[in-house]
């Protein structure tokens, strides 16, 4: 017995010392541009744009509104709004990017066939070592088809929900239960448009368990909600990322 324990005791330290640690992750990158424009730049450095509204965008840096620094893969759309579609055509025929947009939006913005990727709820395009999926929007989108929002997902399994312009809805639990999105672009900018601070969050309470939320599309226009209104509506809540326009968070 006394033998037995001796070697159960020499053996724990070895079995510890080649257990390998927990590999770190590699991280990803968001630069919120104002309004629901952000950058996003994977693990493996696909750079991708969503809603590009950047040059008539009051909230945007002026740095940022210089076209000449984009350099995306993909430039995703949500709806045929001008305030989504913003610099989609002038920044897709300067780099040759891919635009990703719900397919009806192809006659109205003018890309190069060979660079337009229409597409609708349901669908999966995979772009460098992101794959994107495309989910409903509750919102309206005329002319030009449904709106949607777009989950990205990366190689290690995590990934980021860009919702839209949107209301509350509940498929927003199947989103959930699919991707298990860590990160939220979330709609909050309430006014005649879109949901509110106050159901935004009751839609994370409901839905979603993420690591950050990133509130967007407020403060923009005169009728959105302000800075003050999302921060009392999330109060308390660790994870909310209050974004300046221009800043960079790695996740």
């Amino acid at each position: 017995m006394r033998v037995f324990m001796l070697l159960a005791a020499m053996a724990v330290p070895a079995l510890m010392a080649t257990t390998p640690a927990p590999r770190p992750r590699d991280a990803f990158k968001v630069t919120w541009l104002g309004h629901a424009a952000f950058e996003v730049v994977s693990p493996g450095g696909t750079d991708l744009l969503i809603d590009p509204y950047l040059t008539q965008d009051p909230a945007t840096p002026a740095a940022d509104k210089d076209l000449s620094r984009y350099h995306p893969a993909a430039i995703l759309v949500t709806h045929s709004h001008g305030d989504h579609v913003g610099d989609t055509t002038a920044l897709a025929k300067r780099t040759g990017a891919k635009v990703i947009a719900p397919s009806e939006l192809m006659p109205l913005l003018g890309v190069p066939q060979g660079q337009f990727i229409g597409c609708n709820v349901g669908g999966r395009i995979q772009v460098g070592d992101v794959t994107i999926h495309v989910v409903p929007a509750m919102h309206g989108s005329t002319p030009g088809g449904r709106p949607v929002g777009y989950v990205l997902t990366f190689k290690d399994g995590r990934s980021l929900y860009h919702t839209g312009d949107t209301w509350i809805f509940g498929d927003m639990a199947l989103i959930q239960e699919l991707y298990h999105p860590e990160v939220l672009l979330l709609c909050v900018g309430g006014g005649p448009y879109t949901e509110d601070p106050a159901t935004a969050a009751l839609a994370v309470k409901k839905y979603f368990h993420p690591e950050a939320i990133v509130p967007m599309h407020y403060g923009t226009f005169p009728g959105l909600a302000k800075a003050e209104e999302v921060r009392k509506a999330f109060a308390g809540d660790k994870r909310l990322r209050m974004m300046q326009p221009g800043e960079t968070l790695a996740f």
